[in-house]
C-alpha cells in the first residue's frame, strides 16, 4: 500500500538523520519543510520533501495504485508519544475531585483509603474484560487526540493476581490497537492497606513473587518505582530496580513529585530510561542527570491537576539537559490523555517555547518509552505515525489553541484511521 499527501503547508519534525533527543537550546529548534509532500508505503515513511521536487509518481513502476491526500493549507505532525500512563483503571475518582477543591492533600485523600488505594479496590473487583472494554474507550479517545504511541503502568492492583491481571489487559491492548504499546510493572506504586506498618514485607513481595511472575508471562518491559515522600524509599527502591533488572526490565521511576526524594539519583544509577514528575528539582539533581542515558519527564497534568508546583524545566534545559513531556493520564491526579493540551500547559506555566513543547511530546517523548528508533519524528524508515491538522496559521498555534481540536485526520501504522 502506498499513500501520497501532497501540498503540504508544514511538515513538521523532519529528520535526515534520526537523533535520539533533543536537549538544551537545541529544543528550541524545530526542523520542518514548507510546501512538502510525504510519502508512506506500506507501515513506513518512504519519503518527504518540497514539492517542486517530488518524483512523478504516476510514471514510476509500482506506482499504479497511490492513494493521495491533499494537505494544501494543513500541516503534518508526527503523533505525540505519551510516555507516562495509567490508562487501564475501574472507574473515576470525581469525589476524590472534590475533596481536592475542599482543600484535602494529596496525602490526607491516601491516608483516608482515597488515592491509589481507591483505584486498587476497584480494581480488584473488576473483570479483566471490562478493564480491557474501558480502557480501549481512552484508547480510542487519545488516538483521536494525536497520539500514536503510548506507555501503560500497571500499579493499581497491588496484590500478584491483580498486577498480573492488569499487565494482561495492556498485553490486549498491544495486541488489537494500532497504537504503539509499551508497558511497565508497577507493583511498587503505593502500600497496601494490609501491609500498614509492615511495607518492608510489601517489598518482599514484589521482589520475590511478582516480579518473577512477570517476567515469566513477559509481561512488562519496564519496571517503575514511586520513590517519593510517604511512598518508598531509595533504599527499597534500589532493590526493587535490582531484582526487575535481573529479569530484564530496564527502570523508569516515579521521582521527585512530592519532595526532593533521591528517587532521581537512584534512577540515574540504575540507567533508568526517565524519571517523571520532577516537580522538585534542584542543581544536585541536575548535575546528577549531565551525561546520562536517563530522560528527565514532567507531566504538567498532574501538576495542573493538583495545584502543584512546576518542575524547573527551564533550568533542566538552560543546562543542556533534554525534557520530554506526558500526560499521566489517571483517574486520580491527571484524567486526561490529551497531549496536545499538555503542550499547551507547557507553554502556559512552563514557559516553554511551542517548539520545545512539541520537541518535548514527540522526540524526546518516544525516548522516554524507548522508541526512538521507530516513532517520534519524520524519518524515512521510521513507522509512519502521524496527523494532519486542520487549517492551521502556524506551528505556534496548536499549544496556543488550547482547546481546539485542530486534528483532521490520524494515520498510524500507514493507516488512515
Amino acid at each position: 500500500m502506498k499513500l501520497l499527501i501532497s501540498n503540504i503547508k508544514t511538515l513538521v519534525q523532519v529528520e535526515e538523520i534520526p537523533r535520539k533527543w533533543v536537549a538544551g537550546t537545541d529544543m528550541a529548534n524545530l526542523n520542518c519543510i514548507d510546501n512538502a509532500y510525504l510519502l508512506i508505503e506500506d507501515e513506513k515513511i518512504s519519503d518527504f520533501g518540497k514539492m517542486e521536487n517530488m518524483p512523478n509518481y504516476d510514471e514510476m513502476e509500482g506506482f499504479d495504485h497511490v492513494e493521495e491526500i491533499d494537505a494544501t493549507g494543513r500541516m503534518v505532525f508526527p503523533s505525540f508519544c505519551d510516555s507516562h500512563t495509567h490508562l487501564v483503571y475501574a472507574g473515576s475518582r470525581e469525589i476524590e475531585y472534590t475533596d481536592k477543591i475542599k482543600g484535602l492533600s494529596y496525602e490526607e485523600i491516601a491516608k483516608r483509603g482515597g488515592g491509589i488505594l481507591n483505584s486498587a479496590k476497584r480494581m480488584h473487583d473488576a473483570t479483566e474484560d471490562e478493564l480491557y472494554e474501558a480502557a480501549m474507550e481512552r484508547i480510542h479517545e487519545i488516538i483521536s487526540m494525536g497520539t500514536g504511541a503510548v506507555e501503560i503502568k500497571s500499579g493499581y492492583g497491588l496484590t500478584v493476581e491483580d498486577e498480573l491481571k492488569m499487565l494482561r489487559v495492556i498485553k490486549r491492548i498491544k495486541e488489537t490497537t494500532p497504537l504503539t504499546v509499551k508497558s511497565s510493572f508497577l507493583g511498587a506504586h503505593a502500600v497496601p492497606a494490609e501491609y500498614r506498618g509492615r511495607q518492608g514485607e510489601y517489598v518482599d513481595l514484589v521482589i520475590n513473587e511478582m516480579i518473577p511472575m512477570v517476567a515469566a508471562e513477559e509481561l512488562a518491559d519496564y519496571i517503575d518505582v514511586f520513590c517519593d515522600e510517604g511512598f518508598f524509599t531509595v533504599e527499597e527502591t534500589d532493590r526493587i530496580l535490582n531484582a526487575g533488572m535481573k529479569y530484564g526490565m530496564r527502570p523508569k521511576i516515579h521521582a521527585n513529585e512530592l519532595d526532593y526524594s533521591g528517587g532521581i539519583q537512584v534512577g540515574v544509577k540504575y540507567n533508568a530510561l526517565s524519571v517523571d514528575h520532577l516537580e522538585f528539582v534542584g542543581e544536585e539533581e541536575i548535575k546528577c542527570l549531565k551525561d546520562s542515558e536517563t530522560m528527565p519527564t514532567v507531566l504538567p497534568g498532574a501538576a495542573f491537576f493538583l495545584n502543584m508546583v512546576c518542575s524547573p524545566v527551564r533550568d533542566m534545559m538552560n543546562a543542556g539537559l533534554p525534557v520530554a513531556l506526558a500526560s499521566d493520564f489517571n483517574p486520580g491526579s491527571s484524567p486526561s490523555g490529551n497531549m496536545k493540551f499538555i503542550m499547551s500547559l507547557a507553554c502556559i506555566n512552563y514557559k516553554m517555547l511551542p517548539q520545545e513543547a512539541i520537541n518535548a511530546t514527540t522526540i524526546n517523548s518516544a525516548y522516554a518509552m524507548g522508541v526512538q528508533e521507530e516513532l517520534g519524528s519524520i524519518a524515512r524508515g521510521k513507522i509512519a505515525n502521524i496527523f494532519i491538522t486542520k487549517e492551521i496559521p502556524s506551528v505556534e498555534f496548536m499549544p496556543y489553541a488550547y482547546g481546539s481540536n485542530l486534528i483532521d485526520a490520524v494515520i498510524l501504522r500507514g493507516q488512515r484511521l
